[in-house]
C-alpha cells in the first residue's frame, strides 16, 4: 500500500531500501510471507530512460516505468507499505537498525535489505548523455534484436570492449569499434576483429549526432561514421553510499560483497540484491536475486524466533546454522512448478 508520509512510522521487520526490480520483487516475496515491510522509493530505476525492457517473462517490450508500476500496485494485498522517500542514514540499535528518513522520520527494522543498485558513469562526449538508453545502449541483449543487420558502433578500448563487440555479431556484422584514441587491444583481440571484418577507428571520438534521440552519425578526427546505435560497458559507480557507510565490504570493482547463499552482506542482519553486488545487469536477474534473498531474510527472521522461543527445542538440541535452513529451502523448491 502507497501512503502519504505517516506521523510515526512503526518498527517493521525489513526494511528495503531501492525500488527496482531486485527491490520491488525482494518486498513482494517478503510481504507473501507475512513480513511487515517497508519499502524505501528513492526515485526512478536505472533503466528508466529505456523504452522498453526486453527478454522479461511474458513481459517482453514493456516501458520499466510501466513495469514499475504494475510492481507497485501488486504489493496491495501484503502487508508492504510503500514510501516514495530517500534514505539519509542506517545504524546499527542493538539486534536492529535504525533508518533515518530525509523528511526527518525514522524507523526501527529488524532486517535491512539494500537494492540501491549501481550508477552508470557515462563519458562526456557531446550527444552521448542525451541518448543513453534510447540509441546509446550497454547491453547487446537487452537491445540487439532491435538493431539487427544495423550499423552500430562500440565505444571502448578493454577487454569489455572486445566481449562486447563480438557479442553484437549475433545481430550485425556491419560493427564499428571506437577508441576513443590509441587502443588498448590485445594483438589476438586485434585478431578477432580482422577475422570478423570489424573496423576499429583510434581517433578520438568528438560527438554524436542525430534526429533527436535517434543516432544517426559518430564524428571523429578521421572522418564520420554512420550508426545507429553506439554500445558501451561505462564505469559503475555504487548508487548509494550508505552500504559502504554501514561497514558493507565492497570488491575491488565497488561492488557489495555478499554470502552467495543468502546475500547477507559482511554485516550481520544487513542484505544486498541486484546490480549493487555484481549480479548480471539484466531486469530478470535482478528480479530472481531479490526473491532468493528475501527467502533468505525470511528464513533468517524464522530462525531467530526459534533461537529467542525455544519452544519447539529439548535444552541443549542443536539449532541448525542458517545457511542449512536457505539450502534446505531451497531445495524443497526444487522441482515444483508452482513455485
Amino acid at each position: 500500500m502507497s501512503l502519504p508520509l505517516p506521523d510515526a512510522l512503526p518498527p517493521c521487520d525489513v526494511a528495503v531500501i531501492g525500488a527496482g526490480p531486485s527491490g520491488l520483487n525482494a518486498a513482494l516475496v517478503l510481504g507473501r510471507a507475512r513480513r511487515d515491510t517497508l519499502l524505501l522509493d528513492g526515485g526512478p530505476p536505472r533503466n528508466a530512460p529505456t523504452r522498453a525492457a526486453h527478454g522479461v517473462f511474458t513481459r517482453d517490450g514493456a516501458a520499466p516505468l510501466d513495469l514499475k508500476r504494475e510492481a507497485l500496485a501488486q504489493l496491495q494485498p501484503y502487508p508492504v507499505t510503500h514510501l516514495e522517500v530517500q534514505v539519509a542514514d542506517v545504524q546499527p540499535e542493538g539486534d536492529a537498525f535504525r533508518v533515518f528518513l530525509e523528511d526527518g522520520q525514522d524507523v526501527l527494522a529488524t532486517k535491512v535489505l539494500f537494492a540501491t543498485g549501481v550508477r552508470d558513469l557515462l563519458p562526456d562526449i557531446p550527444g552521448l548523455r542525451e541518448r543513453w538508453g534510447r540509441s546509446v545502449y550497454h547491453c547487446p541483449y537487452c537491445d540487439g534484436w532491435e538493431l539487427r543487420g544495423q550499423a552500430v558502433g562500440v565505444l571502448g578500448t578493454d577487454d569489455a570492449t572486445h566481449h562486447l563487440a563480438l557479442s553484437l555479431t549475433s545481430w550485425t556484422r556491419e560493427v564499428t569499434i571506437f577508441t576513443d584514441g590509441p587502443s588498448q587491444f590485445t594483438d589476438e583481440q586485434r585478431l578477432d576483429f580482422e577475422r570478423l571484418g570489424l573496423n576499429v577507428v583510434e581517433a578520438p571520438l568528438r560527438r554524436l549526432e542525430g534526429d533527436g534521440e535517434n543516432l544517426a552519425c559518430a564524428y571523429t578526427d578521421d572522418g564520420a561514421f554512420a550508426i545507429t546505435a553506439l554500445l558501451l560497458s561505462p564505469k559503475q559507480e555504487q548508487a548509494s553510499a550508505l552500504p559502504a557507510r554501514l561497514g558493507c565490504d565492497l570488491n575491488d570493482k565497488g561492488r557489495v560483497l555478499t554470502d552467495d547463499v543468502t546475500g547477507e552482506t559482511s554485516v550481520p542482519g544487513v542484505y544486498a540484491v541486484g546490480d549493487m553486488t555484481g549480479a548480471p545487469q539484466y531486469v530478470m536477474s535482478a528480479a530472481a536475486s531479490g526473491m532468493t534473498v528475501a527467502v533468505a531474510v525470511n528464513t533468517r527472521l524464522i530462525h531467530d524466533a526459534r533461537l529467542r522461543e525455544g519452544a519447539r527445542f529439548h535444552k541443549g538440541a542443536r539449532v541448525p546454522e542458517q545457511e542449512d535452513t536457505v539450502e534446505r529451502q531451497h531445495e524443497s523448491t526444487t522441482g515444483e512448478p508452482d513455485a
